[in-house]
């Protein structure tokens, strides 16, 4: 059973939608959701209908919701913050608490944990106790969410912070106790059992979940799922014994709608239940009985605030061709309530639709520019080294227009239904490389772009949204990309690699330098990082090569095993140090070695694209010999062998464009960039280099690169 509603809510965000305690064992929960205008509303259900207990008025964008209570008793009091506001409600929908945190920043997470709150802005943490400040943290990255574990096992509360930079930061009052490493930017956090406990789950923005159980001086990763599947990001999750086994079972809510259930095998390791995918990104999922006794369900609640119950309650078999369909007296009740209320909506329409025709024809008509939501999202994506680009919008999406000034590609999407159109541009008076426009079918809300960059180019991608909304309108989002686009930020790196290192002496401040870092490389934190100096450490998602930056006011020094980047980053560095008309002091130190080792790095990715390159020249002259010949037997088994993985072949080859000629350019850039730093110009010798590589052998192209 599916039960929904289009009106009850507005846009919602990450974490605003929660499930009442019941009265009493398997008794119906009442559901509390809050949304973007600022209206928290509280419903149960009834025969299939929602009953309304309490809707407070329109007000400040509401970003987070908790329940509390006194220690010991139910946690049926909601929280929920707006700005820098925090305010309670009890079940019945009366107001016993305002709060001002007074923080320059907007509340992004929110705990309570009897008279405890915690909040997050976007880099600062405090704990309350009765409202009277007790701790503050500041984080050296952006914190995504928050959770407090309290157990008889620990000495005191302990705050965890998922943190963008890959980290989950446990605190100890107001310092930081020690940090765990995940495999992604953590985006939510959630207790593995709901009385307590030092076991934590979180979920990544690139779709990992993982459990870890914190200790007072050290954490233990318990277990962690890949997201092998390459599905969305985690959204939410709670835990709850939806299969019925005695075990409480671990639900997902992701960005690209999917909604899934994992239960504990024989060895206590998480197994795939069940998986169910909507149309919009899931919110908040909720595990509890809300439709009908006895009956358990999940509940969640969409970007656009749609809420959906997922039921256990045994569904009666649907009728197959040829069969009378029969249905109770209460289904045709609800089918006949639901056409009457589809017809009011029609006329409703039309109505309005009259009405705006007749006022924007009048003398005194002013244009009313409609306003609606996107929640967009641009990632880069470690397993294919690519960008990928998620718009989601409160209505249907009429068409995109994608613009760049600077070439990127763009790839195929499977999950993308739009249709795509490319416009010609030229690249020189008006700096465009790149026009598409994607016409999406009806009630597209969502729309899924895959893109890839080149390393060394920088620019911003354009997005024009318009929505199919009257008198039409369009929102312009943009997307930088940086000179380094393809690197991702990592917790270490190699260090008996050869390295080339590039030295800055100027007189800089630390806020400036960190500014050219920021410019230059993605994941890097916008504020400048607390104490004298930093070192990031970076990975590059397409060759694998690493980049080390370490600064401070007056200094920076970064180390990499491709001279290229070494050559970007210098190149980079000194226009916007040069812009602010600060004089640099730039030594390279170049490692003759690294530049065999980046070419034995690119060999295996250079010689898969070759191959595949020439599989798909045969594929047409191999199916016409078929043809010809009646059948493939004669032909030898490579051959045979082609024949039989062409569709496959093709739909690699299809979705990675232009694949060889960035590695042809990126072999160029070595080439060129080697010997820039010798001095010397051998643009001459890039036609013999190509040749080369057209008919590549890893040994003459060393020789090549020595010899030259």
């Amino acid at each position: 059973m599916y039960f929904s509603t289009l009106d009850l809510v507005g846009v919602t965000s990450q974490k605003t939608m929660r499930l009442l305690p019941s009265l009493g064992k398997k008794a119906t929960q009442k559901v509390a959701v809050a949304d973007h205008d600022g209206i928290l509303t509280c419903f149960g259900m009834k025969k299939g209908e929602t009953v309304p207990v309490f809707k407070t008025l329109p007000g400040p964008k509401i970003s987070r919701m908790d329940l509390g209570g006194a220690a010991g008793t139910p946690q049926e009091k909601i929280f929920v913050c707006s700005g820098s506001q925090v305010r309670g409600f009890t079940k019945k929908g009366k107001q016993f608490l305002t709060f001002e945190a007074n923080l320059t920043e907007s509340i992004n997470a929110m705990h309570v944990s009897g008279a405890d709150l915690f909040v997050c802005a976007s880099y600062i943490y405090n704990h309350y106790c009765d409202c009277k400040d007790q701790d503050y943290y500041l984080s050296g990255d952006k914190i995504n969410d928050l959770i407090c574990l309290s157990s008889e096992n620990l000495t005191c509360p302990f705050p965890v912070l998922a943190c963008q930079d890959r980290v989950l930061r446990v605190l100890q009052g107001s310092e930081l106790a020690y940090d765990i490493e995940v495999p992604g930017p953590p985006s939510v956090l959630e207790l593995n059992s709901k009385d307590g406990g030092e076991e934590i789950l979180y979920g990544t923005t690139n779709g990992k979940i993982g459990l870890v159980q914190i200790g007072e001086h050290s954490a233990a990763v318990k277990w962690e799922i890949d997201n092998d599947k390459k599905k969305g990001g985690i959204l939410c999750i709670d835990t709850y014994d939806i299969i019925g086994d005695g075990v409480r079972d671990v639900l997902v809510g992701r960005d690209d709608g999917t909604v899934e259930v994992y239960g504990m095998d024989s060895s206590n390791e998480p197994t795939l239940r069940f998986e169910h995918v909507l149309s919009e990104s899931v919110t908040s999922i909720q595990g509890g009985c809300v439709g009908k006794e006895a009956y358990d369900e999940i509940l969640t609640a969409t970007y656009t605030g749609w809420i959906t119950g997922l039921t256990t309650e045994p569904q009666k078999a649907e009728a197959g061709p040829g069969d009378e369909v029969k249905m109770s007296k209460e289904t045709q009740s609800k089918v006949e309530a639901l056409r009457a209320e589809l017809e009011q909506l029609q006329v409703k329409v039309l109505q309005g639709r009259e009405q705006y025709h007749q006022t924007s024809q009048s003398s005194t008509a002013v244009s009313a520019v409609p306003v609606f939501s996107i929640n967009d999202k641009f990632t880069l994506c470690q397993d294919d080294a690519s960008y990928s680009l998620t718009l989601e919008v409160q209505t249907a999406i009429d068409n995109l227009l994608l613009q760049s000034d600077v070439p990127i590609d763009l790839l195929d999407v499977d999950k993308n239904s739009a249709v795509v159109s490319f416009s010609e541009c030229d690249s020189e008076p008006n700096g465009n490389f790149l026009l598409a426009t994607y016409r999406c079918q009806a009630n597209t809300t969502r729309l899924e772009l895959k893109v890839r960059s080149i390393e060394g180019q920088y620019g911003t991608l354009q997005a024009y949204v318009t929505p199919r909304l009257q008198p039409k309108t369009c929102q312009v989002r943009q997307y930088q990309i940086k000179p380094l686009s393809l690197h991702q930020r990592t917790h270490s790196i190699d260090q008996d690699r050869p390295m080339n290192r590039l030295s800055l002496v100027g007189q800089f401040s630390f806020a400036e330098i960190h500014s050219w870092v920021v410019f230059c490389l993605p994941e890097v934190p916008e504020k400048t990082p607390a104490g004298e100096s930093i070192t990031f450490y970076f990975n590059n998602t397409f060759l694998g090569t690493q980049l080390e930056a370490t600064y401070c006011k007056g200094e920076g020094h970064f180390k990499s095993d491709n001279i290229s980047t070494i050559s970007i980053l210098s190149d980079v560095l000194s226009k916007e140090a040069t812009k602010r008309k600060i004089n640099l002091n730039i030594s390279y130190d170049i490692n003759d070695d690294s530049v065999s080792h980046t070419l034995r790095m690119i060999h295996p990715k250079l010689e898969y694209q070759l191959l595949l390159a020439r599989k798909v020249q045969l594929i047409d002259a191999l199916k016409e010999l078929q043809v010809h010949e009646g059948n493939a037997d004669f032909l030898i088994p490579e051959y045979r062998n082609i024949l039989d993985e062409s569709a496959n072949l093709l739909e690699e080859y299809k979705k990675q464009p232009a694949h060889l000629e960035r590695l042809y350019g990126m072999i160029t850039d070595l080439f060129i960039d080697k010997f820039k730093f010798k001095g010397q110009n051998v643009k001459t010798k890039v036609s013999s280099l190509l040749e080369i590589l057209d008919n590549y052998d890893m040994n003459s192209l060393l020789a090549f690169f020595t010899e030259a």
